[in-house]
Order: C-alpha cells, then sequence, then structure tokens
C-alpha cells in the first residue's frame, strides 16, 4: 500500500486471552513513534479483526496471542484477509511465541513476530522497512 498519510496498524487481542498490557505497550509506542494506531480491545474474533482491518483501511494487523493459540487464531486472520482481498496488509504477532512456530507462522503469511521484550524501535524500524508510505 503506498498513502500519503501515516501509516495506519491495528492492533488486536484474538482469542479468549484477557491479558492486554503488552497491546497496549505496543499501540501507544507506535503512536509515540507516529503510526497512527487502532486498539480493537479484548477477546475478538478473527472475524471482528478482519472486518475492522477493512474498514480502517490499516496498512499493519498486530496480533498479540498469549493464550498459546497463535497459529489457529493467526490462520484464520490471514485466510480472512486474503478472502477480502487485503492480503497486501502486513501482519505481525507478537506475544508468548514459541521459536518452534515462528516458522509455521511465516508460512501461514505473517511478517514478522516479536516476543516480550521486543523493543518498539525495532517493530517501528520493521514496519517502516515493509509499508512504503508517499511521504
Amino acid at each position: 500500500m503506498v498513502h500519503d498519510s501515516k501509516i495506519r496498524v491495528l492492533i488486536a487481542k484474538p482469542g479468549l486471552d484477557g491479558h492486554e498490557r503488552g497491546a497496549h505497550v505496543v499501540a501507544y509506542g507506535l503512536r509515540d513513534e507516529g503510526f497512527e494506531v487502532i486498539y480493537t480491545g479484548l477477546r475478538q474474533t478473527p472475524e471482528q479483526i478482519v472486518s475492522a482491518a477493512i474498514q480502517e483501511d490499516v496498512d499493519v494487523v498486530g496480533l498479540s496471542v498469549l493464550s498459546g493459540a497463535h497459529l489457529s487464531l493467526t490462520s484464520k486472520v490471514m485466510a480472512g484477509l486474503r478472502a477480502k482481498g487485503a492480503d497486501d496488509v502486513l501482519v505481525l504477532v507478537g506475544g508468548i511465541i514459541p521459536e518452534e512456530d515462528r516458522k509455521a507462522l511465516q508460512e501461514q503469511g505473517v511478517s514478522g513476530v516479536f516476543t516480550a521484550g521486543s523493543s518498539i524501535k525495532d517493530i517501528a524500524a520493521f514496519i517502516r522497512s515493509r509499508v512504503r508510505t508517499g511521504e
């Protein structure tokens, strides 16, 4: 996507996971880095996340998953984005992600995996390197 405005990022908490501190830290951190951030709140279904991504015309979807259901939830979000013709949206996954699941997430189409302790500056640089703006 090429935009003449700020990069738009949707931060979402799919599934039944009730812990959102990390998602808040990332959302506020990316906002402070100059991104336009939309936070969907807790317990979103993959369908709700895809719908919000389309409605908000985002460049990036960041999924925060601590529940261990990251493979199935991410797969559903990726399929939903493809079905809606939004397969150009960059998808990142963060949270508690075992090293052995990174490859499976990348095979699903996830561009980056950021686990607890990842620096906001690193996440922001990663996004900027993959989303072109009209600036």
